[in-house]
């Protein structure tokens, strides 16, 4: 299975720096006035104000169950009223395979669904569904994950940069061991491009050190599900759980194995997770594990969701197609593990205003 994000280009994190000037796009939370009626789009100022949303039918479509999409279900609901949208759906196969996936996006098509966000199950081939729904007239996001290689055929995507997500996970766990010691790597399938990503920002880090810190082992292929991740873990703390000194799992399932296993075996290991499940926050508070490293998911499905009806209400076009936009990720730590989400939703807002400024030509 593949685990959500992929790597988004530098230079576009860059772009989060506001534009300035009348060639700069507004917004509004509304597609609608006081009045309930749509706003006329003489008041736009050819910006990026839904002007009438109620035509346009979003369906958001992971490529199979997984916790990290669970967000998308009310941040999309909440997308509908916000934007005044004429219907909008959460849908996803029962697994993760390309061609059932592109089976139930031609269902949702043949529905009336008009926009689409989706994760693609295959990096590889994923691209050809979006040229496919695209031809059709659809405009397509490619949220929580970009296609692999350096084309994407979505008019644009948002999410994590996972190279440097990994980095930041990285980097605390090593402030954690003291700035030495031995660290294991915790991850998801080896042949997914986001996997080797995610290798490359620990080794990063690990670099970064001069030797202090060793790479004892990486564990790929733990991420199917818990009950793999948690026996993958065992196993590693049986055999070398006394030479660990640290632990950094950048996916979902061995995050949750590794808070498990530190905290019933007593380990003095420092754990640095991934997202926000309910046990590894408890963990945090608690002192068992040391920081995680949250993603965005609401910002990717709340963004993606009003920029679809930008475009398919042809208000808007993105101004470089496939264009690549980091959503964000954030290291939370006991200090701050009551309030990290203030940080997640300025930094949607701070997408919102980057797409109207930067990656959406309006008017």
């Amino acid at each position: 299975m593949r685990f959500p994000t992929r790597s988004v280009l530098p230079g576009v994190v860059a772009a989060v720096v506001l534009a300035s000037g009348t060639a700069a796009c507004t917004y509004k939370n509304s597609g609608t006035e006081s009045g309930g009626q749509a706003a006329p789009a003489a008041r736009t100022g050819g910006g990026a104000e839904l002007v009438d949303g109620s035509r346009t039918k979003v369906a958001l479509v992971p490529g199979g169950a997984h916790p990290y999409f669970q967000p998308w279900k009310a941040a999309v609901t909440t997308a509908r009223k916000t934007y005044g949208l004429g219907a909008v759906t959460f849908d996803e196969t029962a697994e993760w395979d390309q061609q059932k996936q592109n089976n139930l996006l031609s269902t949702l098509a043949a529905r009336g669904y008009n926009s689409f966000g989706v994760f693609g199950v295959s990096p590889t081939d994923i691209n050809s569904t979006f040229a496919d729904l695209r031809s059709q007239g659809f405009p397509v996001a490619s949220l929580g994950s970009c296609p692999a290689g350096d084309k994407d055929e979505a008019d644009f995507c948002l999410s994590t940069d996972v190279e440097l997500a990994a980095y930041k996970a990285s980097k605390a766990a090593i402030e954690a061991m003291g700035g030495r010691g031995t660290l294991v790597h915790l991850t998801g399938n080896n042949v997914d491009a986001n996997t080797q990503l995610r290798i490359k920002g620990v080794a990063r880090a690990v670099k970064e050190t001069g030797g202090k810190v060793k790479l004892l082992q990486t564990i790929t292929d733990i991420d199917t599900d818990l009950q793999t991740a948690q026996k993958a873990v065992s196993d590693l703390m049986a055999a070398k759980g006394e030479r660990i000194t640290g632990i950094v799992a950048t996916a979902y399932n061995p995050a949750v194995a590794a808070a498990d296993a530190v905290s019933t075996s007593g380990s003095k290991a420092k754990v640095i997770a991934i997202d926000d499940d309910a046990k590894i926050l408890s963990g945090i508070e608690q002192g068992t594990v040391t920081a995680t490293v949250v993603q965005n998911p609401v910002g990717q499905a709340e963004v993606g969701t009003w920029a679809l009806a930008l475009l398919q209400t042809k208000q808007c076009k993105v101004r470089s197609p496939g264009v690549e936009v980091d959503s964000g990720s954030f290291v939370v730590t006991k200090a701050n593990v009551s309030g990290y989400d203030k940080a997640r939703q300025a930094k949607t807002a701070q997408l919102k205003q980057q797409f109207a400024d930067k990656i959406l030509s309006c008017g």
